[in-house]
């Protein structure tokens, strides 16, 4: 049954990057739909170290949102950013995780959890989409990507803070997530200009490290390796805006196969039969979320950016990874139930395609490139299509 997984595994996950670049879909989007297909059609199920590779990739992920920010768009559109970024988790949340608690009864802990989950934005989505609009440079496509930031630092500390249960480890934890924090921006740069021409990419493996001691920490103390993971991102996000080879080469090694698992395994807990038993609240949710965003995003958008707030608020509405990890998250810890997973992982991708196209097909700020003396790449434009998760 091992080498059965890990085959079909293998093929899904290169089945997924041909279907990502005909379809100019993010892989993530048909990986976790592949997954569901085996889990339902294929009889795969979750082996233990599928779960373990499959952890991995959920922290690795993080770490990678954390490493895409820009520290100096977020300096310089600060106000926006906040202000669009705090609104755009604070309202998603409480309105779903009030709707799930009072009008369909849930407990505390699994209305947080779809609040947590639905509250998120893309950072693959919004990158890749920014950048095959040519957005990346103009005011717009800065302030979306440091409110984009903010919007899932939010999601991030809220599954860390609400799911914490302290032990005499916790204390242990939270002081060694502070020294890697602390450490890594002084270490990482002199070790990478020293080694990182190695062919066996030791400053990889570092990174690796650090990421598997949150997690053995995490699990020590009670927590979650989700907030330090995406925080020390953050902290080297300079590292990696000024070494693209480095970044380059991460990239490689998680969507290669790390990452793909991460999805892959998320599609096999997804129960179609579930999912068609609660279309309804499928239906509800994914209502609630685009409600939520519009309500939460577009005033204040309209008021800094008053040509783009329609624009600004569809790419504030996706998501994709970090509500898959909130989800996840929650099914793992027995928080939620299958149905639940199942329900909140179909939201999480309809909101990853519905806003985008609206927003590609209808808002596009063309000005906004004309006010540069920009436009699309051609070449650029099909190079993300290539490969549209960054």
């Amino acid at each position: 049954m091992d080498l059965y997984v890990g085959l079909l595994l293998a093929v899904l996950t290169f089945i997924a990057s041909l279907l990502s670049i005909k379809l100019g879909l993010s892989a993530a989007i048909i990986e976790i739909t592949l997954g569901v297909i085996a889990g339902n059609f294929l009889g795969v199920t979750q082996l233990d170290w599928v779960k373990y590779i499959a952890g991995f990739g959920g922290i690795l992920l993080t770490f990678l949102a954390g490493a895409e920010v820009d520290v100096q768009v977020m300096r310089g559109k600060a106000k926006e950013s906040i202000l669009i970024g705090t609104l755009s988790f604070a309202i998603p949340f409480l309105a779903t995780m009030l709707l799930c608690r009072y009008l369909l009864h849930w407990d505390w802990p699994p209305a947080q959890i779809a609040g947590l989950a639905l509250s998120t934005t893309s950072l693959a989505v919004v990158y890749a989409v920014l950048v095959e609009s040519g957005l990346t440079h103009t005011e717009i496509g800065k302030i979306i990507m440091a409110s984009t930031f903010v919007t899932d630092f939010g999601t991030a500390a809220g599954l860390s803070l609400l799911f914490i249960t302290p032990n005499t480890n916790t204390l242990g934890f939270g002081v060694v997530s502070v020294g890697i924090i602390a450490l890594a921006p002084l270490v990482m740069p002199h070790f990478v200009r020293r080694y990182g021409a190695r062919v066996i990419e030791p400053e990889i493996k570092l990174l690796f490290l650090l990421l598997l001691a949150l997690m053995y920490f995490a699990h020590k103390g009670a927590s979650h390796a989700i907030l330090p993971a995406f925080v020390l991102g953050l902290a080297l996000s300079r590292l990696f805006h000024s070494n693209p080879e480095l970044q380059r080469k991460l990239r490689i090694v998680a969507f290669a196969f790390i990452t793909p698992i991460f999805f892959l395994n998320g599609g096999l807990n997804i129960s179609l039969p579930l999912l068609w038993a609660n279309i309804s609240l499928f239906l509800i949710l994914l209502f609630v979320k685009l409600i939520a965003k519009f309500v939460g995003v577009y005033p204040i958008s309209k008021f800094f950016l008053p040509r783009e707030a329609t624009y600004t608020t569809l790419l504030m509405s996706t998501g994709l990874t970090m509500g898959t990890i909130s989800s996840m998250f929650g099914y793992q810890a027995g928080i939620i139930s299958q149905a639940q997973f199942s329900v909140l992982v179909a939201v999480v991708i309809a909101s990853a395609i519905v806003p985008t196209f609206l927003a590609q097909r209808f808002f596009h700020p063309h000005h906004a490139l004309e006010a540069i003396g920009g436009e699309v790449d051609p070449e650029l434009l099909e190079s993300k299509r290539s490969n549209p998760r960054p």
